[in-house]
């Protein structure tokens, strides 16, 4: 009797710990939450010229890997349009966001690798160059394009809630006719520099 007890015992502990360790694709049934956000500066190439674009990232983190979020940037130093308008050579407006899928590859290393993708759209248009270098409120034309932006970076774990990301990205530009502007002027290589502020 004290043994069928005993072997009756083994099977439901044995049990037990076989529903416990149900696996699942993601995290083995525990899912971990977090999230994070930043300030981000590219440099990249803009019709041809040196440029500097400046934003910000963040997303929502889950089992420190896999990031759902968004991000935008936008052009801040100063490139020329390449004809007058209205008698003036304006200067270029140019910017972009959208939803950012990010995966971080051994979130927990000092130093790991992270994989991202931005899908989503932005706007070209032009602001006014006067003599004295100040600006004025105008009317200007401007145009809307789709752009899907690749990304891989390494990352420096630095403090626990801080972190630094450093890469390079392809921004693909479709739908851009901007005066004399198409795709390729707005589409290149970007090197960037994230950091990260949050739980991860």
């Amino acid at each position: 009797m004290k043994i069928f007890l005993s072997i009756i015992t083994i099977i439901l502990i044995s049990t037990s710990q076989l529903f416990s360790q149900e696996e699942t694709l993601i995290g083995n049934g525990e899912v971990s939450h977090g999230g994070f956000g930043g300030p981000v500066i590219k440099f990249t190439q803009v019709k041809g010229e040196p440029g500097v674009l400046v934003g910000g990232r963040g997303g929502w983190i889950i089992n420190h890997s896999f990031v759902i979020g968004g991000g935008g940037y936008g052009l801040v130093n100063k490139i020329e349009a390449n004809n007058d308008f209205l008698g003036l050579r304006p200067y270029l407006n140019f910017g972009y966001g959208g939803v950012e899928l990010e995966y971080i590859i051994q979130s927990d290393k000092l130093l790991h690798f992270t994989v991202c993708t931005l899908i989503g759209g932005g706007a070209v248009s032009y602001r006014e160059h006067l003599w004295d270098d100040s600006w004025d409120e105008w009317d200007s034309p401007n145009d809307a394009f789709f752009v899907f932006e690749p990304s891989a970076g390494v990352e420096l774990n630095i403090i626990s809630f801080f972190r630094v990301n450093a890469g390079v990205s392809y921004r693909f530009i479709s739908g851009a006719e901007f005066d004399d502007l198409k795709n390729k002027d707005l589409a290149g290589v970007s090197a960037f520099l994230t950091l990260k502020f949050g739980k991860f």
